[in-house]
């Protein structure tokens, strides 16, 4: 009976751990499986923040983790900059920048190799600014070095192991695997997108190009009136400053697509932007006989960041304005204070802008059919202006009517909210 009860024993102990051997083999099939979907997908798009997303997505899923996020290094800085993350907090991490010295994953990119922290807070590595302007807490972290061609180009890690359970082997294996292949989608979009980019940019540069060779051979030749030569001086002045602003709309694009441009954060006043801006766009609009006007309540309008750049989408927008509006138009700036945020409104009088090309309104190199021989550009001054206001926390938003005119409006978090304000925008809001 001993022998029998003993048998069955361990009979049963066997087929528990068959059981959990079997368990084990159908889960690691299971997780090859997702990462053979994420290889698939990578050589069937070249949509990279669709790859990432769904590498992120795998690797939480895989590691059964809160959070992922993907660094990358910039080379002329040494810092890193969140490239794609996951959670409510994605957005504003984008913004955010980490130092390679002082940050788990900073560590990670400098030395090349996996860190496994299971308890974050007492890590002295630990960057604990992401934790407080997020709003999270991050108790154990998974971080893999991405590799391209041999350089460590940046790190995907994984925060908050569900239950609170330490990191396996199987966790680090399985995120290796995956930051390969983010690797790989990150050089291959990288390329694409940079061959596209040069592309589209010799493409725009080539007709100011055109124009300056061209002119400034013309005067060359014999027989050209003195007055002629004047007009063709001017022709190629104007086209080179043309080109120059090109160049920097294409430099301004650049950063803010890399995450590189660094913004001040100070004390803005936003009434006097406001009435910079109409100093400056006064000469182009007496020009046409465009009448520009400000409304502007009482009280300080204080907002922190980079004065120079929220003076720049202003200008970009009041620019519009004036180029997009009607002999003898309005361009209106309408300024109203909310509760803990503040509005800057630029209205135009001018043509309109169809309701099918709102949506594309803010894409780069976008502009309205039937507006290209009217007005040259880049068509990247609405796409840098929208990238610096969110930069900022803030939004913009568009609203027109063809044949009526069009309204961009940018709405900016105050500094400092103060009662007094809130109370004066009663009288100033219809």
């Amino acid at each position: 009976m001993t022998k029998a009860t003993d048998t069955q024993t361990a009979i049963r102990m066997l087929e528990s751990q068959l059981d959990h051997i079997e368990q084990d083999q159908s889960r690691k099939i299971e997780h090859l499986m997702r990462i053979l979907e994420v290889a698939c997908l990578l050589n069937s798009t070249l949509d990279l923040q669709m790859l990432l997303k769904i590498i992120q997505d795998v690797a939480t899923e895989l590691t059964e983790t809160q959070v992922g996020s993907i660094f990358l290094r910039d080379k002329k800085t040494n810092e890193l900059f969140f490239f794609s993350a996951t959670g409510d907090a994605a957005e504003k991490l984008k913004k955010m920048v980490v130092p390679v010295e002082g940050s788990i994953a900073g560590w990670v990119v400098k030395n090349g190799y996996p860190a496994v922290v299971n308890d974050a807070q007492n890590d002295e590595r630990h960057y604990e600014k992401t934790d407080y302007e997020t709003d999270f807490v991050t108790r154990s972290l998974l971080a893999v070095p991405l590799v391209a061609q041999g350089k460590v180009i940046g790190a995907l890690e994984v925060l908050n192991k569900i239950g609170d359970k330490a990191f396996t082997d199987e966790d680090l294996e399985l995120l290796i695997t995956l930051a390969a292949q983010a690797a790989v989608a990150i050089e291959k979009a990288r390329l694409f997108a940079q061959n596209d980019l040069i592309s589209e940019v010799v493409h725009e540069l080539r007709t100011p190009m055109t124009s300056i060779i061209g002119y400034s051979k013309m005067m060359g030749m014999p027989g050209i009136p003195e007055q002629t030569k004047t007009q063709f001086a001017e022709t190629i002045h104007r086209e080179a400053s043309r080109l120059g602003q090109m160049v920097n709309d294409f430099l301004d694009w650049a950063r803010l697509e890399s995450g590189r441009v660094h913004l001040a954060k100070e004390p803005v006043d936003l009434r006097q932007a406001v009435g910079d801006t109409v100093i400056m766009i006064a000469p182009q609009a007496e020009a046409r006989g465009i009448q520009v006007s400000e409304q502007v309540p009482d009280g300080e309008l204080i907002v922190t960041g980079d004065g120079n750049r929220i003076r720049q989408v202003l200008l970009n927008l009041a620019s519009n304005g004036v180029k997009y509006n009607r002999d003898g138009g309005r361009l209106d700036f309408v300024v109203r204070l909310w509760e803990s945020q503040v509005s800057v409104s630029v209205r135009d009088t001018g043509v309109g802008i169809p309701e099918e090309s709102l949506p594309k309104l803010f894409q780069r190199f976008y502009r309205v059919p039937g507006t290209e021989n009217v007005v040259r550009g880049t068509g990247l001054g609405l796409c840098i202006a929208k990238s610096l206001v969110e930069a900022h926390e803030g939004t913009m938003e568009v609203e027109s009517v063809v044949g009526a005119g069009t309204t961009f409006t940018i709405t900016l978090p105050l500094a400092q909210p103060d009662s007094g304000q809130v109370d004066a925008v009663a009288a100033t809001q219809p």
